[in-house]
């Protein structure tokens, strides 16, 4: 179908786009609360769609599993990626990296329970970590793109290393805030971030004088 027989978007449609979004997240807040107050294995899929005055069957039609739900703000993964690969030339990987960091915003209620029912099971801190995996090659072959060489490149490698472990590490430390370790604000995750990424710049500055 070529671009002209596209039928044009209309009130209608975005009418429904809306209210999937609306019974999409209807569902994730449900899901979250029921998770904070019984436990995430205690909760099931039918908890859920009866929290949620959904039916069982609507839930698949919006997320795979209750792992799908409670990590579902992971789509932030996807907005880097497009932010890597489109960004224009003579911006860098740690310019676009900035950029996103900058548009983060303060965690709300919702993502206040994602966190207190991820750290208070070690199965789940491995599974969020796992979903990071992703972050590292992507980050290498950006990089690699200003290093002007191939992604296989161990500068890139190493560098995209050091920045995943930075983002992980900070992230630890405010998930562990939520449950009561040591305090670290949004705010203050955020200029940790940027003072980082700031330092790795000039490391890769550096190499590309080389």
């Amino acid at each position: 179908m070529s671009s002209l027989d596209t039928p044009p978007a209309t009130p209608t449609r975005g009418l429904r786009e809306r209210k999937k979004q609306q019974t999409r997240d209807t569902i994730a807040r449900a899901a979250l609360r029921l998770f904070a107050e019984r436990g995430y294995d205690e909760t099931t899929l039918a908890d859920i769609a009866a929290a949620a005055d959904v039916a069982p069957r609507t839930i698949f039609a919006y997320f795979d599993s209750k792992e799908d739900i409670l990590f579902s703000d992971e789509g932030s993964l996807d907005e880097l990626k497009r932010r890597l690969d489109e960004r224009p030339a003579g911006t860098t990987t740690v310019d676009a990296l900035r950029e996103f960091v900058g548009c983060m915003k303060s965690p709300d209620e919702d993502e206040r329970l994602r966190k207190k029912v991820i750290m208070a099971s070690p199965a789940l801190q491995m599974k969020m970590r796992a979903r990071h995996v992703e972050l590292e090659p992507m980050l290498a072959q950006s990089i690699a793109r200003d290093l002007g060489t191939g992604p296989d490149d161990i500068r890139a490698l190493l560098v995209a290393a050091s920045m995943t472990a930075a983002f992980e590490s900070v992230s630890e430390r405010f998930f562990a805030a939520e449950s009561g370790g040591e305090p670290i604000t949004h705010e203050q995750s955020m200029a940790i971030l940027d003072e980082v990424l700031e330092f790795l710049r000039g490391g890769l500055e550096a190499i590309q004088r080389d």
